[in-house]
C-alpha cells in the first residue's frame, strides 16, 4: 500500500500580536489517497481513517480494517486506549469495542439498557466505563460495559452539545453558544469559559486548545490568556489532529505531521 504519511519535524508558533517568527519546513510529495474522514493516530504511530464507513488502521505495511454496514454511519471513534477502541454508531444507539487488530470484542446496545437512554456522545473512561451523554435526560453519565450498568452523574443542562472530547477522567464539551465545560468522573461540572468561534477544535487540557477557522490554526491558553497562530505551509486542509506534541494535517494529498511544542 502506498505510504500515507509524510513526516515533517519543524514548526513554530507565532504570536498573533506582534511581528511573527516563521520557519518554513521543506516538504516531499505526498500521495493522493481516498479518505472520507481522518480520525487521528495512536501512541504506537498507527493512523486511522474512514472510507465508505470502513475503519482503517495502518502503519507501514501493517493494515487492519473494521466494517459493520448494518449499523450505518460511524459517528465517532475514540483512540485513547489503542487496545480498546470505541466506535460509536449514533443512529443505532450503539457502541462497538475493538481490540488492537480491530476485532470486535463487545457490542453495546444502549437501547437495551434497563432504563432507556439515547446516547449522542460517548468515549472511553476509567475503570471499564464509557462516558455517555443521554439526550433524553440531557445528562452526562457513566456506562459500565462489563456489567451493563448506567448511572447519571450530572444534573441536566439545556444547551445542546456542539463539540465534545474526553479522556479517562474528564468529559469536555462546548455548547451551541461556544461555552466550554468539563465534568469529572464524580459529576462535578466546571465552567471553563467561552471559546473562539471555530470550524473544528481539539482540547489539549483544562486550559489549552487548538482550533481552526477559515483554514487558520490557532493555539490558545485561557489560563495564561495567550493566543498563537500556528504557521504551516498548507493553505487549505480538511482536518487536523493533535496528540503528544504531534500535529497532523489531513489534506487531499495526504497526511502531514509536524512536531511542535506548545508554549
Amino acid at each position: 500500500m502506498k505510504k500515507l504519511l509524510l513526516s515533517l519535524f519543524v514548526i513554530s508558533f507565532s504570536i498573533v500580536y506582534g511581528q511573527p517568527k516563521k520557519i518554513y519546513p521543506e516538504t516531499e510529495n505526498s500521495p493522493t489517497f481516498k479518505i472520507d474522514s481522518y480520525i487521528g493516530f495512536d501512541k504506537f504511530g498507527f493512523q486511522y481513517f474512514i472510507t465508505n464507513e470502513v475503519l482503517h488502521k495502518i502503519k507501514d505495511s501493517e493494515t487492519f480494517e473494521y466494517k459493520n454496514p448494518s449499523l450505518g454511519k460511524i459517528a465517532k471513534v475514540d483512540l485513547q486506549n489503542p487496545l480498546k477502541i470505541v466506535v460509536f454508531y449514533e443512529s443505532f444507539n450503539a457502541a462497538i469495542l475493538l481490540d488492537n487488530q480491530l476485532n470486535e470484542v463487545q457490542r453495546i446496545q444502549f437501547t437495551l439498557n434497563s432504563t432507556p437512554i439515547v446516547i449522542t456522545a460517548t468515549g472511553i473512561a476509567s475503570e471499564n466505563q464509557l462516558w455517555v451523554y443521554d439526550s433524553l435526560n440531557q445528562q452526562i453519565g457513566l456506562y459500565d460495559y462489563l456489567n451493563n450498568n448506567y448511572k447519571a452523574i450530572s444534573t441536566s443542562f439545556p444547551e445542546s452539545i456542539k463539540q465534545y472530547q474526553s479522556d479517562f477522567n474528564t468529559f469536555y464539551w462546548i455548547d451551541d453558544k461556544n461555552n466550554w465545560f468539563s465534568c469529572n468522573i464524580f459529576g462535578k461540572i466546571t465552567t471553563k469559559g467561552k471559546v473562539a468561534d471555530f470550524d473544528s477544535i481539539e482540547i489539549i487540557n483544562d486550559n489549552q486548545y487548538i482550533f481552526s477557522k477559515n483554514n487558520n490554526l490557532i493555539f490558545e491558553d485561557i489560563g495564561k490568556k495567550e493566543k498563537y497562530k500556528i504557521e504551516i505551509p498548507e493553505k487549505t486542509f480538511e482536518k487536523f489532529s493533535y496528540k503528544s506534541q504531534i500535529l497532523s494535517i489531513f489534506t487531499s494529498q495526504g497526511i502531514i505531521n509536524y512536531k511542535i511544542t506548545t508554549p
